[in-house]
């Protein structure tokens, strides 16, 4: 009996697994409302002593947001970064291969739903729910927005006056920016929120004029826009993440940005995989994230979900991606999108 349960363990220590964490996860905490639930979250956590993380945030901003938490809880986190589609596509393709590798997913919202669907993802009772800007908690709660990246319109300094920088969408239809304009390649959902916020047909008839008229330039990668925008090959970009230009500014390079609103914004969020090998520890990060982490994520130039940490970006008025949307007419959007400002890209 002795070596049967010391092989267990044995199987379990392989498997990156603690026995003593396993003994101590409730099942029930992650959902708790309990006054306790974070103090036995903490315990809990800490005996399992680790989470792997699969996330699409910026891999030079990842040090400043999970350094403190690991020094804080004990609790080691081993990340994978890619894009949001590749954080995804891997997650679905371990988990129906039953390869329960990662235990926490941060990606776009979009994306989180995509998991939520495919019922991978648990639902978590985090005292933080409460506190965040409406609508970033859907009514399922197997996910939960940490920040809003939006969209802005980064420009070279030595390029365009700021006198002469668009006040409006209209004014990007002036023939001074003909060949001016990039635009990111998989920005589908700005295009499509832009589209709606327009009216639909009012707004597809904008984009089919810009296209043909001043054309677009597309290009791979927000960074890689931002980059070329600093370095002059791109006059203005039109769909760049607020904190790329932001935080190149700050090293001094020749950059700024505008925001033409209503901005466009989009979630990024947080949600624990349902075959997590260290729930508590992953519910314990996710709660950190959408907590005390926020202050980290405003450090970095990006809008914090959660109301109470204060930020510039909310004097915007602004629009934010359904992720709903996004899935459910995807098809259609796709074909619009490939027609209107793939083809049409010069």
């Amino acid at each position: 009996m002795i070596r049967k349960t010391l092989g267990v363990v044995a199987c379990l220590s392989i498997w990156g697994l603690s026995f003593s964490a396993l003994a101590q996860t409730d099942p029930n905490l992650l959902r708790s409302i309990a006054p306790d639930r974070a103090a036995k979250l903490a315990a809990a956590a800490k005996a399992e002593g680790a989470i792997t993380l699969y996330t699409s945030i910026a891999e030079k901003d990842l040090k400043p947001l999970i350094e403190p938490f690991e020094k804080k809880y004990g609790v080691k986190v081993s990340t994978w970064r890619a894009s949001g589609d590749s954080v995804m596509n891997r997650t679905l393709n371990e988990t129906k291969a039953k390869r329960y590798n990662v235990d926490v997913v941060h990606a776009g919202a979009v994306e989180l739903e995509v998991l939520h669907r495919e019922k991978m993802l648990q639902a978590v009772a985090s005292p933080h729910f409460a506190d965040l800007m409406p609508g970033s908690v859907p009514a399922h709660k197997e996910y939960a927005t940490t920040i809003y990246s939006m969209w802005v319109q980064a420009y070279n300094t030595g390029a365009v006056k700021k006198t002469d920088l668009p006040k409006t969408y209209q004014d990007l239809l002036d023939p001074k920016w003909k060949g001016r304009l990039g635009y990111e390649v998989e920005n589908i959902d700005w295009f499509v929120t832009v589209v709606q916020s327009m009216g639909e047909a009012k707004g597809l008839q904008y984009f089919r004029e810009l296209a043909t008229t001043n054309g677009i330039s597309v290009r791979k990668g927000h960074t890689n826009l931002t980059n070329m925008v600093a370095a002059g090959e791109v006059p203005v970009a039109l769909t760049v993440y607020n904190y790329m230009p932001e935080q190149l500014k700050k090293k001094g390079a020749p950059i700024d940005w505008t925001v033409l609103q209503p901005a466009v914004v989009r979630g990024n969020a947080v949600g624990v995989m349902k075959n997590a090998k260290n729930p508590a520890a992953a519910a314990l990060f996710m709660d950190y994230l959408l907590g005390e982490g926020q202050q980290a994520y405003a450090d970095l130039e990006y809008l914090p979900a959660n109301s109470k940490i204060p930020s510039t970006l909310r004097n915007y008025k602004m629009l934010v991606v359904d992720p709903e949307e996004s899935l459910d007419r995807r098809d259609k959007w796709r074909k619009l999108y490939d027609e209107i400002i793939m083809r049409g890209a010069k």
